[in-house]
């Protein structure tokens, strides 16, 4: 690199020692040269970078004696060099270059226009005119601004940095009079539309930085620009109002009733539909309706959605369309469908979308490319082969995902979905894949179809799904691990054929490990699969688990913050502690443990729900032989049995009543002296009065209760 400097220095002194010159004529002069030079050659950029220009630049830019030609020219140059490569950008970020072009656009109205306005006897009208069209304002405007090529040089090099990876977005936030002025400039000219509504959209990333956009007039002013008839204006505008709209309800809301020259942006996004529009367009117009329905502000139920949107979707995941577009329309509509039913059963049935979806899978690079002679056509060569690569990983990514999505509720779709040719073997491949968005993509489509039984007892065991699952499940990130845990909860089901060999390859250890992982889905997931593992299962797998994930464990899982995660510990309890054999041997392993937990969560701050779980576990353990005697000898588990019997909630009395049957159950040893003792407590008592009960069937079980006291 010192070499290159070394030379862009010598072959270019003059002008590089000109850009220094106090004349601003000898220092504009230097500055086209310097444009000139740096225009299409990172290598130059980089010399020029290294040289320390940057620092010249934007002194010219700050200093109020520049001409707007020599400001021009600077920003130019900063716009060519943010061109670059990414570390090209961070330096212009690094150098402050930022806030020197945001100041540009606040400046050359307030000293060099208007200046010139008085020159030429305009007055500066920068309030936008309602209902007027924004070419035409631009055009009006464009007449009274001479320095707005400056504005929109300043514009044109923020657009180029932050959509870079490395721009700092926040500083359009640390002041919060920055957005509001870049939307005030939004109805200046064509290029300022286009511009600004791309750094917004690059600039919209957090739910607070949506509403400071909506609040700050983004919404009104892209209805506005929807309705130019300027593609370029257009495109960006849908952009930027999907960026908004994502996930955000109360802009969602204001964008859903905002309207332009009587039209609401739901109703000229529906224009921007029309089979006439461009594809990019209609894709863009479908996306942004997609997000303000998924928000709650439209609709699913809406014809806008239901025949516009979608039918829109549908059809761009035609076979005829390009390449990128079927996968922008079927990502989007994947995410249109996920959550209702309707729409995915609407779209399941337009237009062949199961067949246009498999073709997604099918797709292969390019067999044409081969190969040149020369080091040049090679590079070009890798350049196509990679490009056909990565567009196949995201068609099967994009098929994946949008199978995932209609076979999520509906048994019927699922089922045509798997009778598709050679989906399972592209399913069980894609989890194998070593990009992990496909890898996630393909575990999100099993897990969908995981739901349904039938395919369990099949196709899953027909495929061997388990086996690529668990491989994924060992050294997975944690957004994959999430998805294929709650998968191996359905695989690990009673009448699930995959359930044994699963059990086989090690899962106990791995869903034991999952319960102590920080996030909770995976702590949820863990535990949800276990308690399927331990339903109806051996002595040896129940023992396995309870060795496995330990007493100390369980006592922290039922003490997790996260309810779901202790009512599935209750669960699994529950399913430990079934059939007598099975009972008396983990309780006479656990007993004090397990009792101790039971009682943790009876005199808990718990809902009922979870109380009932808790009573459930305790009529499990009354269902044995001697472990009967862990509740029969404690006293106060006694006491708060009776006192269940008694609550105003139906659920925890009629579980509580069934613990007490079972412990004096009368064709069971030892059952007359545990009657004589419950009577003593007065439990006979209390089941007399429970008879006057208007449920039924605590009504029952309180009978058999009473049936069984000799």
């Amino acid at each position: 690199m010192a070499s290159v400097i070394y030379q862009v220095v010598e072959s270019n002194r003059t002008y590089v020692d000109q850009i220094y010159s106090p004349d601003q004529e000898k220092c504009f002069d230097a500055l086209v040269q310097l444009k000139n030079s740096v225009i299409g050659s990172n290598k130059q950029k980089s010399a020029v970078i290294q040289l320390g220009i940057l620092t010249r630049l934007i002194r010219i830019l700050n200093d109020e004696k520049s001409s707007p030609e020599l400001l021009v020219e600077t920003a130019v140059i900063l716009g060519s060099l943010a061109k670059g490569t990414d570390e090209h950008v961070c330096s212009l970020v690094d150098a402050g270059v930022i806030p020197a072009l945001l100041n540009g656009t606040r400046c050359v109205l307030e000293h060099h226009c208007v200046m010139n306005y008085k020159m030429a006897g305009f007055r500066p009208s920068l309030e936008p005119e309602e209902n007027v069209a924004p070419t035409e304002l631009g055009r009006r405007n464009r007449i009274t601004h001479p320095c707005q090529r400056y504005v929109e040089a300043c514009l044109r090099c923020l657009r180029t940095i932050f959509g870079s990876s490395c721009a700092p977005v926040s500083v359009l936030y640390q002041d919060s009079n920055i957005i509001p002025h870049l939307i005030h400039l939004i109805p200046q000219s064509i290029y300022n539309q286009e511009c600004i509504t791309t750094i917004l959209t690059h600039c919209c990333q957090t739910p607070e930085q949506q509403t400071i956009l909506c609040n700050s007039g983004a919404i009104q002013a892209t209805a506005a620009l929807l309705c130019s008839p300027v593609y370029r204006v257009q495109m960006p505008s849908l952009n930027c109002l999907a960026q908004m709209c994502h996930k955000n309800e109360k802009v969602s809301n204001a964008a859903s009733t905002a309207s332009f020259g009587g039209k609401s942006i739901p109703d000229i996004l529906v224009g921007l539909l029309a089979r006439d529009k461009p594809n990019e367009m209609q894709l863009a117009s479908a996306k942004c309706l997609t997000y303000i329905c998924r928000a709650g502000a439209i609709s699913p139920e809406d014809p806008k959605i239901l025949y516009k949107a979608l039918s829109c979707l549908v059809r761009m995941c035609k076979k005829d369309k390009l390449c990128n577009e079927r996968i922008t329309a079927a990502e989007t509509l994947s995410y249109l469908i996920d959550v209702d039913t309707e729409l995915q059963r609407v779209a399941s049935i337009s237009d062949h979308l199961i067949s246009s979806l498999t073709e997604f899978l099918k797709y292969q690079p390019d067999p044409t490319l081969s190969a040149g002679g020369s080091s040049v056509v090679s590079l070009t060569h890798m350049k196509k082969v990679n490009f056909e690569m990565k567009l196949a990983l995201e068609m099967k990514q994009a098929a994946f995902k949008a199978f995932a999505s209609l076979g999520s509720n509906d048994e019927d779709i699922r089922k045509r979905i798997i009778d598709t040719d050679s989906l399972m073997d592209h399913i069980v491949s894609g989890l194998s894949d070593g990009n992990a968005k496909v890898s996630l993509a393909a575990v999100r489509c099993l897990h969908s179809l995981s739901r349904s039984v039938q395919q369990l007892r099949t196709t899953f065991q027909d495929h061997t799904v388990w086996k690529p699952l668990m491989q994924l499940l060992h050294g997975a990130q944690d957004d994959i691990l999430i998805v294929a845990s709650s998968t191996l909860c359905n695989l690990l089901l009673e009448f699930s054929p995959s359930k044994e060999p699963i059990l086989e390859s090690g899962a106990v250890d791995l869903l034991c490990s999952l319960t102590c992982r920080d996030d909770p889905s995976l702590r949820l997931n863990g535990i949800w699969a276990l308690m399927n593992m331990a339903f109806q299962a051996e002595q040896k797998i129940k023992s396995q688990i309870l060795n496995s994930l330990g007493t100390d464990q369980i006592f922290r899982l039922l003490s997790d913050s996260d309810v779901n995660v202790l009512m599935k510990t209750l669960g699994l309890l529950r399913n430990l502690l079934s059939t007598k054999p099975h009972i008396d041997y983990i309780m006479g392993l656990h007993g004090k443990q397990i009792m101790q937990a039971v009682i943790l969560i009876l005199e808990g701050d718990h809902n009922a729900e979870v109380k009932e779980q808790a009573l459930c576990i305790l009529a499990n353990i009354a269902d044995g032989d001697s472990a009967k005697n862990f509740i029969m000898s404690n006293e106060d588990v006694l006491k708060k049995l009776a006192s269940y019997m008694m609550h105003t909630n139906i659920k925890l009395q009629i579980a509580a009543t069934f613990c007490i049957s079972n412990l004096i159950w009368n064709e069971e040893e030892g059952a007359l002296e545990r009657q004589i003792k419950l009577r003593e407590l007065g439990i006979q008592k209390l089941l007399q009065q429970m008879l006057n009960t208007n449920d039924t069937t605590l009504f029952d079980k309180v009978k058999t209760a009473l049936q069984q006291f000799t």
